[in-house]
């Protein structure tokens, strides 16, 4: 069990600040859910435009170790909170000493190194994949080709897809290494795949947990293309997922929102992929189609208010709107058919708010929301039609 604390939590009035580390989409989502509660909120992010700053009550455009903007942040707000899980554990830690910050330092920096979070999952009693660390090319010895065939993971900085190699030999590895520029890496195991699940756990300072539906994702290209909620596993199944992931949270002492993935693997049941000490794309749906969404847990939370109930009203298919679709065969820009699209009654769109489209790059995602779950997907499939969105890879 964890023992790091940050400054007591205590209830936020409405127009008091709340702030944000990171000014992307995830942040945008949080200060817009902050606001509804009547909270002002305060980003610092380095970029001007940027999809929170554009949106928040103010900016301090600073780097996240700047000693100055860090300073202002504590000066103005009642607590703080990230949209992201690579910043600076010593901006959370600075800040850590004279406001609440949730999540801790500690907890973020379990979630930044793939070998501290395997052990530590591990340390729960939650299965992860078979896998071992690989710091130096010593370390790349006959004894790793029990996990081959494999994917090579750097420890640190990687997300939808990225500093992942997959091998299938120990001179794959050894070259997968070197490609990596030989920075502390994983080697884990490649399983069976049933399905890929996740679960958003959300838990406030005082130890209480709840969990949202267990979410089924697809994938393209190693970015998530696809959510489904509920999941498709049976309910023994969802019911062991969100234990696992509050068995998580608990044990990291864990104060924001969290998610959990697994693969479902054959042979295996549910197997934790990684934690994102954040809320989630694949929670995205929650703004439509749950009582309280994740991002507004985030908020509560921060701002010392009861957790929010996360009952989903209606089955729900998020769809992932990637840089792709602004660009046409030839590679000219375009403007993707939004009238088409909201001219379905069970549609959501949300967008970004981003200047520049980009190949792979998260420009914004839709949300179906319907009666039933096979309507849900029948919609979805149309939206991805129209949109000219490609087939998931799973």
């Amino acid at each position: 069990m964890s023992t790091h604390k940050s400054v007591e939590f205590k209830t936020a009035q409405p127009n008091q600040w709340l702030g944000l580390l990171g000014g992307g989409q995830l942040g945008r989502m949080f200060c817009m859910a902050a606001q509804r509660l009547g909270y002002k909120v305060l980003v610092l992010d380095p970029a001007t435009n940027s999809p929170a700053g554009s949106v928040a009550d103010g900016q301090v455009l600073a780097d996240y170790l700047d000693d100055a903007g860090l300073a202002e942040l504590a000066q103005r707000c009642v607590g703080v909170t990230t949209e992201f899980e690579n910043v600076p554990a010593l901006a959370m830690e600075t800040l850590a000493a004279s406001i609440p910050v949730s999540p801790s330092a500690f907890s973020v920096g379990v979630a930044q190194n793939r070998i501290e979070e395997k052990s530590y999952i591990s340390g729960c009693g939650v299965p992860v994949a078979p896998h071992a660390p690989i710091r130096q090319a010593e370390d790349i010895t006959a004894a790793l080709e029990t996990l081959l065939p494999g994917i090579l993971k750097t420890a640190r900085l990687g997300y939808d897809g990225k500093g992942q190699v997959r091998v299938k030999t120990l001179d794959d590895v050894k070259a997968a290494f070197d490609n990596l520029n030989q920075v502390e890496c994983v080697l884990e195991k490649r399983l069976t795949l049933l399905k890929e699940v996740s679960v958003i756990v959300a838990r406030d300072h005082q130890g209480e947990c709840v969990t949202f539906p267990v979410a089924e994702n697809h994938h393209r290209k190693g970015i998530l293309a696809t959510t489904i909620v509920p999941a498709r596993i049976d309910d023994v199944m969802a019911a062991q997922a969100r234990a696992s992931a509050i068995s998580i949270a608990r044990a990291l002492d864990y104060v924001g929102v969290l998610c959990v993935e697994f693969f479902v693997v054959e042979g295996m049941g549910l197997v934790v992929n990684e934690i994102a000490p954040r809320p989630h794309n694949s929670g995205h749906y929650s703004i439509d189609a749950c009582v309280t969404c994740q991002f507004e847990q985030q908020a509560r939370i921060l701002a010392g208010l009861p957790l929010g109930d996360t009952r989903q009203h209606s089955p729900s298919v998020m769809v992932n709107l990637l840089g792709d679709l602004w660009f046409d065969a030839q590679g000219n820009e375009r403007e993707p058919n939004w009238p088409g699209v909201l001219a379905m009654p069970e549609v959501k769109l949300h967008l970004y708010g981003k200047e520049q489209a980009r190949v792979g790059r998260k420009m914004g995602h839709i949300t179906v929301v319907a009666a039933t779950l096979d309507r849900a997907l029948e919609v979805a499939e149309a939206v991805r039609s129209l949109l000219g969105i490609g087939d998931d890879d799973d």
